[in-house]
């Protein structure tokens, strides 16, 4: 006979749309109590119902400071909330990139720095990092936005080993192209005039029409429960754009002949 697991209760940022939202009813419906964030609480459009919202703007270390008090103990954090952005390497602003880090990379990482001791002291926990297969396959005017998902990929596989004794499983999953509506929401930065123009235009009409034939995010949802349940969860868990083939290829071939399919797939030959 079966022993349904005990309820936990989970914190999935970015909550208000998309794969957060999508996560928040997937965590819910498996008999979670899930609280969801937003920067506006009260301004989420079509709220996921059953879930509690709570504010948090991960640029704000006050914000993830006063959400973390706010939620208390906390079994599951899906840091899943960030922001999209591209454009060529020499015209990205310092002021947009460091935003990008701040939201993408150090909110997330401040915010599991406070619930993990929570989570270690009562002998349970799940970290999911939601990244991106851009992480693992790199994109030629994605560059901030590729290195901000290796860089939070990058804490979790060195985390993992300090938590796992204590029973907090910590996990990346990478999806690939996601059809969320994430590219009306992309910031772009290309100035007026750019060499690079021509280049990056045919690289972003190949990747929206990507993302526009990709996967739900109900499906990325699913990977990211099954990682939550899994004891112990693996390390990466990848997701849409035919992950189980590219991710053999890549263990296969060599790095430079991969960088150049990712670039020909994107119009980059």
């Amino acid at each position: 006979m079966n022993t349904p697991s005990p309820s936990r209760t989970a914190l999935v940022t970015g909550a208000s749309s998309g794969i957060g939202a999508a996560v928040a009813a997937e965590l819910l419906r498996r008999g979670h109590r899930v609280y969801g964030t937003s920067r506006r609480p009260d301004a989420v459009a079509d709220p996921v119902p059953g879930v509690e919202y709570l504010a948090l703007d991960l640029a704000d270390e006050s914000s993830v400071r006063a959400c973390a008090e706010a939620v208390g103990e906390v079994d599951v954090l899906v840091n899943n909330a960030g922001e999209s952005q591209s454009g060529p390497f020499e015209e990205l602003p310092s002021d947009a990139l460091e935003r990008l880090f701040r939201i993408n990379v150090f909110g997330a990482v401040r915010l599991t720095q406070l619930l993990l001791p929570g989570m270690r002291t009562r002998g349970y926990g799940r970290v999911v990092m939601v990244g991106s297969m851009l992480a693992s396959f790199p994109l030629a005017y994605r560059s901030s936005y590729v290195a901000s998902k290796a860089a939070l990929r990058g804490f979790a596989d060195a985390l993992r080993r300090e938590v796992s004794p204590y029973g907090v499983g910590v996990t990346t999953v990478e999806p690939g192209s996601i059809n969320t509506g994430i590219s009306e929401r992309r910031t772009q930065y290309l100035r007026d005039g750019s060499p690079f123009t021509d280049e990056y235009h045919t690289m972003l009409r190949a990747l929206n029409a990507n993302e526009a034939k990709g996967i739900s995010a109900g499906t990325v949802a699913r990977t990211v429960a099954r990682a939550v349940e899994a004891d112990p969860p693996r390390p990466l868990y990848a997701v849409g754009s035919n992950a189980p083939v590219v991710f053999a290829l890549r263990r296969l071939l060599p790095r430079s002949v991969i960088l150049r399919m990712v670039a020909r797939r994107h119009g980059l030959g």
